[in-house]
């Protein structure tokens, strides 16, 4: 098995089609996104196989790691190793002695079970983690939410050619994209951008985050794990998202579209300014 650097795998592959348009069959040409398995290894132990796009896998380990507990700060992350083999990639973390243990434990209790629908997860008391309390958004603006949509579609490669992939960015306060990161997977899109945040130090507080999808349960309480304070989604919120989110003080603002969206959880002035008073 070879060392592989997560950039060298391809993320798209093309095949030979036959269209039917407007009633005329034509042969050509089309792009489709490449997903593999990701194993995710701690300490030599194997914890969780996803399906991803095969770019962006220390990010991803890194911010899958953080988002769902298994890592308090990045800091206990000591090393990662990415490894291809015919099956998929491998990636392998070398985590600190509190952060494994914790991971042996949560093992343990899901030994014997034939399979569960949340990773990691054997009780409905575990679906719904504790959250951070968040500190109030300062950043998110209607003019940084229009220009950061604005902006997106152009920042998406991955995207345009195979129309496949969802997109995790963060944004700066008046919408100016800092990182995009692409994925088959919604929750593995979010999962690179806060495993970048991470690894750059980037300040949660100083942006919002924008995805390409739905506010479901789980975006939510990933953003939150990170500490980001602003979601901001181009399609709809579930219920239990937006009452997630109003516990943890998120700000959350969902149907994001052109110059529209709607904030479903905790609204500030700096979204909907007050009108001004007449003199």
């Amino acid at each position: 098995m070879d060392d592989l650097p997560d950039d060298d795998l391809p993320t798209s592959s093309r095949f030979s089609v036959r269209r039917v348009a407007r009633g005329e069959r034509a042969d050509s040409m089309d792009d489709l996104a490449e997903e593999v398995p990701v194993a995710l290894e701690y300490n030599g132990i194997s914890h969780a196989v996803m399906m991803a796009t095969p770019a962006d896998l220390e990010d991803f380990a890194l911010g899958f790691s953080l988002s769902e507990g298994i890592l308090n700060d990045a800091a206990e992350c000591y090393g990662i190793e990415i490894e291809q083999a015919c099956e998929g990639v491998t990636v392998k973390l070398e985590v600190s002695a509190r952060a494994f243990a914790q991971l042996k434990e949560r093992r343990r209790s899901l030994s014997g079970r034939t399979g569960c629908g949340l990773c990691g997860v054997d009780s409905l008391e575990q679906v719904y983690r504790t959250l951070p309390v968040l500190a109030p958004d300062r950043t998110l603006t209607g003019p940084g939410i229009r220009a950061a949509l604005e902006a997106l579609g152009g920042a998406q490669p991955l995207a345009r050619l195979t129309g496949a992939t969802h997109a995790a960015a963060w944004c700066g306060p008046q919408g100016e994209l800092q990182a995009v990161f692409e994925d088959v997977g919604r929750h593995n899109a979010l999962d690179k951008l806060i495993g970048m945040m991470a690894r750059r130090r980037v300040e949660p507080s100083a942006g919002f985050a924008l995805i390409t999808s739905r506010a479901s349960v789980e975006m939510v309480q990933k953003a939150a794990m990170a500490h980001i304070s602003a979601l901001v989604a181009i399609s709809a919120p579930t219920a239990t998202a937006v009452r997630l989110a109003e516990e943890c003080g998120l700000t959350l603002v969902a149907f994001a579209r052109g110059s529209n969206f709607v904030c479903y959880a905790n609204p500030t002035d700096a979204i909907f300014p007050a009108p001004s008073q007449p003199s």
